[in-house]
Protein backbone atom coordinates (compact mmCIF):
# COMPACT_ATOMS: atom_id res chain seq x y z
CA UNK A 1 0.00 0.00 0.00
CA UNK A 2 3.13 2.58 0.73
CA UNK A 3 4.67 1.52 -2.68
CA UNK A 4 1.29 2.26 -4.12
CA UNK A 5 0.63 5.92 -2.55
CA UNK A 6 4.26 6.58 -3.19
CA UNK A 7 4.07 5.89 -7.05
CA UNK A 8 0.87 7.81 -7.43
CA UNK A 9 2.38 10.77 -5.19
CA UNK A 10 5.38 10.42 -8.05
CA UNK A 11 3.41 10.31 -10.90
CA UNK A 12 0.84 13.52 -9.61
CA UNK A 13 4.29 15.27 -9.54
CA UNK A 14 5.72 14.46 -12.68
CA UNK A 15 2.00 15.50 -14.63
CA UNK A 16 1.89 18.56 -12.50
CA UNK A 17 5.59 19.27 -13.92
CA UNK A 18 4.86 18.12 -17.11
CA UNK A 19 1.61 20.92 -16.74
CA UNK A 20 3.23 24.08 -15.53
CA UNK A 21 2.83 27.15 -16.80
CA UNK A 22 4.66 29.74 -15.13
CA UNK A 23 4.72 33.17 -15.34
CA UNK A 24 8.60 35.13 -14.43
CA UNK A 25 7.80 38.81 -13.60
CA UNK A 26 11.42 40.31 -13.44
CA UNK A 27 14.33 39.29 -15.86
CA UNK A 28 16.24 37.05 -13.58
CA UNK A 29 13.68 35.09 -12.64
CA UNK A 30 13.49 34.09 -15.95
CA UNK A 31 16.85 33.52 -16.16
CA UNK A 32 17.12 31.15 -13.19
CA UNK A 33 14.17 29.31 -14.58
CA UNK A 34 15.99 28.80 -17.64
CA UNK A 35 19.56 27.83 -15.50
CA UNK A 36 17.54 25.01 -13.44
CA UNK A 37 16.46 23.55 -16.93
CA UNK A 38 12.24 24.71 -16.75
CA UNK A 39 12.43 27.09 -18.98
CA UNK A 40 9.82 25.16 -21.33
CA UNK A 41 7.24 26.14 -18.26
CA UNK A 42 7.65 29.62 -19.11
CA UNK A 43 4.53 31.13 -20.85
CA UNK A 44 5.17 34.35 -19.61
CA UNK A 45 7.83 37.07 -18.61
CA UNK A 46 8.44 40.60 -18.03
CA UNK A 47 10.08 42.87 -19.61
CA UNK A 48 14.28 42.73 -20.65
CA UNK A 49 13.72 39.78 -20.50
CA UNK A 50 16.26 39.14 -22.91
CA UNK A 51 18.23 35.93 -21.84
CA UNK A 52 18.72 33.57 -22.58
CA UNK A 53 17.63 33.57 -26.11
CA UNK A 54 14.73 31.56 -26.21
CA UNK A 55 12.49 34.18 -23.68
CA UNK A 56 12.82 36.84 -26.47
CA UNK A 57 9.63 35.15 -27.89
CA UNK A 58 7.45 34.77 -24.58
CA UNK A 59 5.13 37.23 -24.52
CA UNK A 60 5.68 39.65 -21.99
CA UNK A 61 3.09 40.29 -19.33
CA UNK A 62 4.64 43.07 -17.04
CA UNK A 63 7.10 45.75 -16.91
CA UNK A 64 8.61 48.35 -14.35
CA UNK A 65 5.19 50.10 -13.89
CA UNK A 66 3.05 46.91 -13.12
CA UNK A 67 1.45 43.93 -14.26
CA UNK A 68 -1.03 43.41 -17.12
CA UNK A 69 -3.37 41.30 -15.36
CA UNK A 70 -6.07 40.70 -18.23
CA UNK A 71 -2.70 39.05 -20.36
CA UNK A 72 -1.85 36.86 -17.12
CA UNK A 73 -5.18 35.67 -17.18
CA UNK A 74 -4.87 34.81 -20.42
CA UNK A 75 -2.04 32.43 -19.97
CA UNK A 76 -3.99 30.15 -17.47
CA UNK A 77 -0.68 30.31 -14.88
CA UNK A 78 -0.47 28.00 -11.93
CA UNK A 79 2.39 29.48 -11.20
CA UNK A 80 4.01 33.28 -10.80
CA UNK A 81 7.58 33.87 -9.35
CA UNK A 82 7.31 37.64 -8.56
CA UNK A 83 10.20 40.39 -7.68
CA UNK A 84 8.78 40.87 -4.05
CA UNK A 85 11.22 44.47 -4.25
CA UNK A 86 10.32 44.50 -7.85
CA UNK A 87 6.69 44.20 -8.42
CA UNK A 88 4.21 46.51 -6.98
CA UNK A 89 2.86 45.06 -3.97
CA UNK A 90 -0.96 46.06 -5.15
CA UNK A 91 -0.66 44.00 -8.63
CA UNK A 92 0.51 41.12 -6.80
CA UNK A 93 -2.57 41.32 -4.40
CA UNK A 94 -4.87 41.58 -7.44
CA UNK A 95 -3.12 38.06 -8.56
CA UNK A 96 -3.70 36.22 -5.29
CA UNK A 97 -7.63 37.73 -5.25
CA UNK A 98 -8.22 35.26 -8.23
CA UNK A 99 -6.46 32.65 -7.09
CA UNK A 100 -2.94 32.44 -8.69
CA UNK A 101 -0.34 30.84 -6.79
CA UNK A 102 2.15 33.28 -6.07
CA UNK A 103 5.65 32.76 -4.86
CA UNK A 104 8.40 35.48 -4.26
CA UNK A 105 11.66 36.15 -5.23
CA UNK A 106 13.76 38.09 -3.09
CA UNK A 107 17.52 37.90 -3.25
CA UNK A 108 19.88 40.19 -0.94
CA UNK A 109 22.87 38.67 -0.72
CA UNK A 110 25.14 37.19 -3.59
CA UNK A 111 24.84 33.85 -2.03
CA UNK A 112 21.07 34.26 -1.77
CA UNK A 113 21.30 33.35 -5.50
CA UNK A 114 22.34 29.83 -4.67
CA UNK A 115 18.89 29.65 -2.11
CA UNK A 116 16.67 31.03 -5.00
CA UNK A 117 18.03 28.30 -7.48
CA UNK A 118 17.31 25.47 -5.31
CA UNK A 119 13.83 26.80 -4.21
CA UNK A 120 13.04 27.20 -8.03
CA UNK A 121 13.96 24.00 -8.86
CA UNK A 122 11.72 22.39 -5.98
CA UNK A 123 9.16 24.59 -7.36
CA UNK A 124 9.53 23.12 -10.66
CA UNK A 125 10.62 19.82 -10.39
CA UNK A 126 13.95 19.87 -11.47
CA UNK A 127 15.88 19.91 -7.86
CA UNK A 128 18.88 17.51 -9.54
CA UNK A 129 19.93 20.44 -12.39
CA UNK A 130 18.69 23.07 -9.53
CA UNK A 131 20.96 21.84 -6.90
CA UNK A 132 23.67 20.93 -9.31
CA UNK A 133 23.59 24.78 -10.43
CA UNK A 134 23.62 26.10 -7.00
CA UNK A 135 26.34 24.08 -5.58
CA UNK A 136 28.46 25.56 -8.78
CA UNK A 137 27.90 29.45 -7.88
CA UNK A 138 28.55 28.68 -4.70
CA UNK A 139 31.68 26.95 -5.18
CA UNK A 140 32.67 29.58 -7.36
CA UNK A 141 31.51 32.26 -5.59
CA UNK A 142 33.82 31.14 -2.65
CA UNK A 143 36.97 30.62 -4.64
CA UNK A 144 36.58 34.58 -5.98
CA UNK A 145 36.62 35.82 -2.36
CA UNK A 146 39.60 33.47 -1.80
CA UNK A 147 41.19 34.89 -4.83
CA UNK A 148 40.70 38.65 -3.71
CA UNK A 149 39.94 39.06 -0.31
CA UNK A 150 43.62 40.26 0.68
CA UNK A 151 44.09 42.08 -1.86
CA UNK A 152 45.32 46.09 -1.37
CA UNK A 153 42.21 48.12 -1.48
CA UNK A 154 41.92 50.62 -4.45
CA UNK A 155 39.50 53.34 -4.16
CA UNK A 156 36.77 53.96 -6.77
CA UNK A 157 34.06 55.67 -7.76
CA UNK A 158 31.12 53.71 -9.31
CA UNK A 159 29.40 55.95 -11.45
CA UNK A 160 25.53 54.21 -11.62
CA UNK A 161 24.73 57.61 -13.55
CA UNK A 162 25.84 61.04 -14.16
CA UNK A 163 22.30 63.16 -14.80
CA UNK A 164 21.77 62.53 -11.80
CA UNK A 165 25.52 61.72 -10.35
CA UNK A 166 24.82 58.41 -8.28
CA UNK A 167 26.49 55.49 -6.86
CA UNK A 168 26.27 52.42 -4.86
CA UNK A 169 26.51 51.74 -1.09
CA UNK A 170 25.23 49.50 1.42
CA UNK A 171 23.31 46.18 0.70
CA UNK A 172 23.81 47.26 -3.35
CA UNK A 173 24.21 45.02 -5.40
CA UNK A 174 27.37 46.36 -7.14
CA UNK A 175 28.59 47.10 -3.60
CA UNK A 176 28.57 43.58 -2.49
CA UNK A 177 30.96 42.74 -5.47
CA UNK A 178 32.94 45.87 -4.73
CA UNK A 179 33.48 44.38 -1.31
CA UNK A 180 34.64 41.02 -2.62
CA UNK A 181 36.71 42.50 -5.39
CA UNK A 182 38.70 44.80 -2.58
CA UNK A 183 37.49 47.76 -3.85
CA UNK A 184 37.87 50.91 -1.42
CA UNK A 185 34.43 52.92 -2.13
CA UNK A 186 34.05 56.08 -0.11
CA UNK A 187 30.44 55.90 -0.15
CA UNK A 188 29.77 52.74 1.11
CA UNK A 189 28.18 54.10 4.23
CA UNK A 190 25.73 56.59 2.44
CA UNK A 191 22.44 57.36 3.03
CA UNK A 192 20.20 54.51 0.79
CA UNK A 193 21.96 51.70 -1.26
CA UNK A 194 21.97 53.87 -4.43
CA UNK A 195 22.52 57.27 -2.93
CA UNK A 196 22.75 61.18 -5.29
CA UNK A 197 26.18 62.40 -4.57
CA UNK A 198 27.61 65.78 -5.48
CA UNK A 199 30.76 66.01 -7.38
CA UNK A 200 32.32 68.03 -4.89
CA UNK A 201 32.01 65.24 -2.82
CA UNK A 202 33.63 62.68 -5.55
CA UNK A 203 36.55 65.64 -5.68
CA UNK A 204 37.09 64.92 -2.34
CA UNK A 205 37.26 61.35 -2.75
CA UNK A 206 39.91 61.51 -4.95
CA UNK A 207 38.90 57.81 -6.20
CA UNK A 208 41.85 55.91 -8.71
CA UNK A 209 39.30 54.40 -10.29
CA UNK A 210 36.04 55.03 -11.73
CA UNK A 211 34.22 51.77 -12.95
CA UNK A 212 30.82 52.41 -15.28
CA UNK A 213 28.34 49.80 -15.86
CA UNK A 214 27.02 49.89 -19.57
CA UNK A 215 24.84 47.67 -21.63
CA UNK A 216 26.35 45.80 -24.42
CA UNK A 217 24.75 48.24 -26.73
CA UNK A 218 26.06 51.24 -25.22
CA UNK A 219 28.96 52.81 -25.33
CA UNK A 220 31.25 54.46 -22.58
CA UNK A 221 30.56 58.54 -21.97
CA UNK A 222 33.74 60.25 -20.39
CA UNK A 223 32.66 63.49 -21.84
CA UNK A 224 30.83 64.64 -18.45
CA UNK A 225 34.09 63.61 -16.17
CA UNK A 226 36.84 65.18 -18.66
CA UNK A 227 36.15 68.75 -16.93
CA UNK A 228 37.21 67.24 -13.79
CA UNK A 229 41.36 66.45 -14.05
CA UNK A 230 41.65 66.77 -10.34
CA UNK A 231 40.53 63.57 -9.70
CA UNK A 232 43.30 61.34 -9.93
CA UNK A 233 40.86 58.68 -12.07
CA UNK A 234 40.34 61.44 -14.88
CA UNK A 235 44.00 62.41 -14.78
CA UNK A 236 45.79 59.16 -15.79
CA UNK A 237 42.79 58.26 -17.61
CA UNK A 238 41.80 55.17 -15.49
CA UNK A 239 38.04 54.06 -16.51
CA UNK A 240 36.67 50.75 -16.39
CA UNK A 241 33.32 49.35 -18.05
CA UNK A 242 31.75 46.49 -16.91
CA UNK A 243 28.47 44.94 -18.37
CA UNK A 244 25.20 46.11 -16.58
CA UNK A 245 23.42 43.34 -17.23
CA UNK A 246 25.98 41.20 -15.29
CA UNK A 247 26.36 43.31 -12.08
CA UNK A 248 22.14 43.94 -11.56
CA UNK A 249 20.60 40.93 -12.45
CA UNK A 250 20.77 38.38 -9.53
CA UNK A 251 21.38 35.03 -11.57
CA UNK A 252 24.49 32.69 -12.19
CA UNK A 253 25.88 35.46 -14.33
CA UNK A 254 26.69 37.31 -11.91
CA UNK A 255 29.67 35.49 -11.59
CA UNK A 256 30.83 36.39 -14.84
CA UNK A 257 30.33 40.38 -14.05
CA UNK A 258 32.43 39.68 -10.91
CA UNK A 259 35.18 37.90 -12.58
CA UNK A 260 34.82 40.91 -15.07
CA UNK A 261 35.15 43.90 -11.98
CA UNK A 262 37.61 42.08 -10.05
CA UNK A 263 39.82 41.58 -12.75
CA UNK A 264 39.50 44.80 -13.98
CA UNK A 265 39.87 46.68 -10.64
CA UNK A 266 43.30 44.18 -9.82
CA UNK A 267 44.84 45.50 -13.18
CA UNK A 268 44.18 49.04 -12.09
CA UNK A 269 45.38 48.46 -8.64
CA UNK A 270 48.59 46.85 -9.84
CA UNK A 271 48.65 50.15 -12.46
CA UNK A 272 48.72 52.00 -9.03
CA UNK A 273 50.72 50.21 -6.83
CA UNK A 274 53.11 50.42 -9.82
CA UNK A 275 53.35 54.51 -10.21
CA UNK A 276 53.35 54.78 -6.62
CA UNK A 277 56.99 52.91 -6.60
Amino acid sequence: MRLWLLLLCCLSAAVQGAEQRIIALAPHITEMLYAIGAGDSVVGVSDYSDYPAQARALPSVASFAGINLEAILALKPNLVIAWRSGNPPADIKRLQHFGINVVFSDPITLDDIATELRLFGELTGHQIQADAEAARFSHQLQQLRTTYQHKTPLRVFFAMSTAPLSTVANKAWPQQMLTLCGADNPFATAKGDYPQVGIEQVVTAEPELIIQPLRTDTKPDLMYWHRFTVIPAVKHGRFLSVNADHLYRTTPRTLLGIQQLCQGIDSYRDLTINAAH
